[in-house]
């Protein structure tokens, strides 16, 4: 060996002692985090399946592409670092020789998908991504295989592939419907859809594996996945796939209704996975910033779903045409119940819909009692000679936490309003129906104590607000629905200029609704409403929710606290 060969090779040995350094950072960070540094082993590849080979001659390629190894799969990290002391001999000779411009010959690779597998060369490879060469020489064979592999694949997620073989290799699923991909990263449940589709053979029976295998996913998988793309599920749940979501959102169909004692759509469910994931996120951060700021919320002062998220849900779902399929009906059993729910009846015999009746007790002990039975009773056989289908269910805990924990279920929920909020601020804390108004996440109609009402002649108090915008959507759905008259009131405020019943009109009869009466006053907003139902004989009166946050609502009051407390029929309010 020359001087400047020894030279070079000794400046080698440095580097290999630098890389390893560097490795053994990676996996130590790696037990940190979790995240495998691991180079791919080709030998569990073989599992994926494979179709057949071709030969791609020599080819320059990326060397972040590189994510395993034939051979030496252990003696590498992911970004190949070596591991092992005991290589530091044969990599600066390797390094020793670039340094002298001895050249490099090609290595030699095996080519899946968009990723390579080192057959012959590891130490070139290393050394390579030492020096940080962007590509490197490779004699390219192609292998095929039923389910190829990404860059970013870890392990793991290897073995899922691989499992997902099997499930193809039993279902046959990618010559039947080639553009499906049902990839799971729960490993484990593939079972689980086999399962599926062996109890659909048998509901749909005589019918051929294969037959029943393509008529599953046309019929009970893709409709499911097309609602999730349409609602957007997916942005909530950006590690899982589609597949696991279907998974996640079928279990979670049969936890809801084993729970909650009635029947559930699968956009509801969708949904209602959906927000537990958004709350969950930002019960973390709320948590983050009170545990931080030492600050303490009570549970009256929270806010609500953002203004406007049940009007998308509703139109992601398909059900512009029939908002209100589920009606939620609070029961306590008391005489003014029952006179509500004849009112929900009348509401739901116009679209044949559904009333989930709901009663809340306090200790589990009252669950079973006689007077709950009466109540089950006495809803469903309302339903009944209605000609409505009615689900009852009782549950313990505290009564608004429970509608507004139930209200994800439903359309719209309705109560009883025997005692409206009070004037007062103390009043106004302790009222459930406020928490209601400013959680719920469904629109909820208030029924006054004696009220007896058509819902034909229509009120919309309109302000142009994100709320006050739902409550347009509603009245012009009903209008546009069924034969009521419609008011729309925009009272002109410091904040609500008169072009706001423009935008109400020009709103309305973009649908071709015709034969609104539209009407601009200029009065404190509550008299001004109040006044305007009177001179119109209104029955119904539809609005946005508070117009304050929590707190600022606990000290200054609403309007809606108002037309609740001097209005006698129905009001139905959104958000």
């Amino acid at each position: 060996m020359t001087e400047h060969e020894s030279f070079s090779y000794t400046t080698a040995l440095q580097d290999f002692k630098r890389a390893r350094q560097q490795a053994s950072m990676r996996q130590l960070m790696a037990r940190i985090t979790g995240k495998s540094t691991d180079l791919l082993a080709y030998k569990e590849i073989e599992k994926l399946h494979v179709l057949g080979t071709e030969e791609g001659g020599v080819q320059e390629i990326p060397l972040d592409r590189i994510v395993g190894s034939v051979g030496r799969y252990k003696d590498f990290t992911r970004d190949f670092l070596p591991k092992r002391a005991s290589d530091a001999e044969r990599w600066a000779r390797v390094k020793a020789a670039i340094i002298d411009m001895r050249g490099m010959p090609p290595i030699e690779v095996y080519q899946i998908g968009e990723v390579y597998f080192v057959k012959d060369g590891n130490h070139r490879v290393s050394v390579a991504r030492q020096l940080g060469t962007e590509t490197i020489s490779a004699y390219v064979t192609k292998v095929e295989t039923r389910v190829s592999l990404t860059a970013d694949d870890d392990p793991t997620e290897v073995i899922c592939k691989a499992r997902y073989v099997e499930f193809l290799e039993a279902t046959n699923l990618d010559e039947l419907r080639p553009e499906a991909n049902l990839l799971l990263t729960f490993c484990n449940h593939f079972p689980w859809f086999l399962r599926q589709i062996k109890a659909h053979q048998q509901e749909i029976g005589d019918m051929e594996w294969e037959t029943a295998v393509a008529d599953w996913y046309d019929n009970n998988y893709l409709p499911v996945i097309q609602l999730m793309r349409e609602m957007g599920v997916q942005r909530n749940f950006p590690r899982r796939t589609e597949a696991d979501l279907y998974y996640l959102v079928s279990e979670h169909r049969e936890e809801m209704e084993e729970a909650l004692g009635w029947e559930v759509e699968t956009d509801d469910v969708a949904t209602h996975l959906a927000g537990q994931e958004q709350a969950r996120r930002r019960h973390f951060i709320s948590r983050l910033a009170r545990k931080l700021l030492h600050i303490v919320v009570p549970p009256e002062l929270e806010e609500g779903p953002a203004p406007g998220q049940w009007r998308q849900q509703q139109l992601a779902a398909g059900r512009q045409d029939r908002l209100f399929e589920d009606f939620l009906v609070a029961l306590s059993g008391e005489k003014t119940d029952w006179r509500v729910l004849d009112q929900v009846v009348r509401l739901a015999q116009w679209e044949n819909d559904r009333i989930l009746g709901l009663h809340v007790v306090s200790d589990p002990d009252k669950v079973d009692n006689p007077h709950v039975q009466l109540i089950r009773e006495h809803f469903e056989a309302v339903c009944a000679e209605a000609g409505l289908v009615g689900e009852f269910a009782v549950e313990v805990g505290e009564v608004a936490d429970t509608i507004i924990k139930r209200a994800a279920w439903a359309d719209l929920v309705v109560t009883s309003l025997t005692h409206p909020p009070g004037p007062q601020p103390l009043e106004r804390l302790s009222h459930g129906f406020n928490r209601l108004v400013q959680q719920c996440p469904r629109p909820i109609m208030a029924i006054p104590t004696g009220a007896n009402s058509d819902f034909n002649r229509v009120l919309l108090s309109y302000d142009g607000s994100p709320k006050a915008d739902e409550a347009l959507f509603v009245a012009t759905y009903l209008k546009a629905r069924w034969p009521i008259s419609l008011v729309v009131l925009t009272v002109e405020t410091e904040y609500t200029p008169p072009s706001a019943l423009d935008k109400a009109r020009s709103y309305i009869e973009q649908y071709g609704i015709k034969h609104v009466e539209y009407v601009l006053r200029q009065k404190p907003i509550a008299e001004a409403v109040l006044e305007t139902a009177v001179d119109y004989n209104i029955n119904e009166i539809i609005m946005g929710g508070f117009g304050f946050r929590p707190v600022k609502h606990l000290i200054l009051g609403s309007t809606v606290d108002t037309i609740l407390r001097e209005f006698k029929q129905p009001v139905l309010i959104c958000r």
